[in-house]
C-alpha cells in the first residue's frame, strides 16, 4: 500500500490570473543535506511541457522502437544499453522546444549559501537569479578556495556542520571550527574579493543566523536544501515575465506547502520584469510566476518519468545540455 503523497500547494483561483504553462519536473543527484560526500557533484533539475498522451508516445517509442524495459525507464538503461547513442540522439531531438534543465554545482551551492546566509539576510530568493548581485563574490571564493586543497575541504565541512538541523557538537563548538577553518583559508591570500568575503564573515551574525535555524524561524529558507532554488529558477525560465506556472513534481519532502508559499510570495515580489518586446503579454503586478505544485508519484504520470529520464541523462552527461535545454521557449504571442 502506498502511503499519501506529502507536501505540495494546489493552486486556488486566486492565484491564477493569467496564462499558465503547466510544466511536470523531476530531480536526479539530490543526496538531502549529504551535498558534500556523494558520488553526484551535480543535481539536475528537469522539466517539461508535454501533455500526457505526449509522455505516453515517448515513453512508447523507447520501449519499442528502442527495446528497453517495459518498466519505468531510467537513464542509466539508456546510457548503457545498445544502440544508446541513437536513442539519446533521438530522445533530446523529441524534447526541442519542449524542456528545460538546471544544473546545481554542489559545491558552488553551498559556496553561495555561505555568501547569502552569512553576509547577508537570508531570503528565498538566495540561489537564484533574484539575487545575482551576490554571485560574483561567491565566485570568486570558489575558484580561489577550491586551489588551497584540505583547507577548502575544511571549511565547507566546518559550514555544513553549522547550518544542519542535526548539528553534532553544541553550537559554540561549530562555530569555532567555523571560524578555525575560515582563518585557515584565509591564510593561503585568496584574492581581493575573495579574502573580503572572508573578512566580512562574523561570528555575531553567524550566530545570530544559528539561532534563528535552531528556533525554526520559518522565514529562513533550509540552508542544505538545493530543490528550493532550483524550482524556482525553473519556474522564472518557463515565465518569462508573461505567463504563470503550474508544476507536477515528483514527490519531495523538501516542498512543503509552507516553503512553497513562501517562495510563491518571495517570487511575486521580485519577479523579473518582461522585456520591452513581451510586456504586452506580462503578468499582473503582485501575481507570482508560480501558480501552484501537485506532487504525484512519478510512477502514475508519464510526464515526471519524462522528466525523470532527462535529469538523469543530463547529470550523468552535463556536456550534452545546450543552450537549447537551458533556456525554454517563449511564451507564445497573444
Amino acid at each position: 500500500m502506498r502511503t499519501p503523497l506529502q507536501g505540495g500547494l494546489p493552486p486556488s483561483r486566486a492565484d491564477v490570473v493569467g496564462a499558465v504553462v503547466e510544466i511536470a519536473c523531476d530531480e536526479s543527484g539530490f543526496s538531502g543535506t549529504n551535498l558534500l560526500h556523494s558520488t553526484a557533484p551535480v543535481i539536475t533539475h528537469a522539466s517539461v511541457d508535454l501533455v500526457v498522451d505526449e509522455a505516453v508516445a515517448l515513453i512508447s517509442v523507447l520501449r519499442s522502437g528502442f527495446r528497453f524495459s517495459p518498466h519505468e525507464l531510467k537513464s542509466g538503461r539508456i546510457l548503457r544499453g545498445s544502440g544508446a547513442d541513437e536513442a539519446l540522439e533521438w530522445f533530446l531531438a523529441s524534447l526541442a522546444g519542449r524542456a528545460h534543465v538546471h544544473l546545481i554545482d554542489k559545491e558552488f551551492f553551498l559556496v553561495t549559501r555561505i555568501v547569502d546566509f552569512l553576509l547577508t539576510e537570508p531570503s528565498y530568493a538566495a540561489g537564484t537569479r533574484l539575487a545575482r548581485e551576490h554571485r560574483p563574490a561567491a565566485l570568486a571564493l570558489y575558484e580561489s578556495g577550491r586551489s588551497t586543497g584540505n583547507d577548502w575541504g575544511s571549511f565547507l565541512s566546518a559550514f555544513v556542520d553549522l547550518v544542519r538541523m542535526k548539528r553534532r557538537l553544541p553550537v559554540d563548538q561549530t562555530v569555532q571550527r567555523f571560524f578555525q577553518a575560515r582563518d585557515a583559508l584565509r591564510r593561503h591570500g585568496l584574492g581581493t574579493v575573495a579574502d573580503a568575503v572572508l573578512d566580512q564573515l562574523s561570528p555575531s551574525h553567524v550566530r545570530a543566523v544559528v539561532a534563528r535555524l535552531d528556533s525554526d524561524d520559518r522565514t529562513v529558507p533550509p540552508p542544505l536544501e538545493p530543490l528550493l532554488p532550483a524550482l524556482a529558477e525553473t519556474v522564472l525560465s518557463w515565465s518569462g515575465g508573461q505567463r504563470q506556472v503550474l508544476v507536477t513534481h515528483d514527490e519531495q519532502s523538501a516542498l512543503t506547502a509552507d516553503r512553497l508559499t513562501r517562495l510563491q510570495r518571495v517570487l511575486a515580489d521580485n519577479g523579473e520584469a518582461p522585456t520591452a518586446g513581451n510586456r504586452a503579454g506580462a503578468l499582473p503586478n503582485g501575481a507570482s510566476p508560480l501558480a501552484g505544485l501537485v506532487m504525484v508519484d512519478s510512477r502514475d504520470d508519464p510526464r515526471v518519468q519524462v522528466a525523470d529520464l532527462l535529469a538523469g541523462v543530463a547529470r550523468r552527461m552535463p556536456g550534452i545540455i545546450d543552450d537549447a535545454l537551458r533556456q525554454p521557449p517563449p511564451a507564445p504571442a497573444g
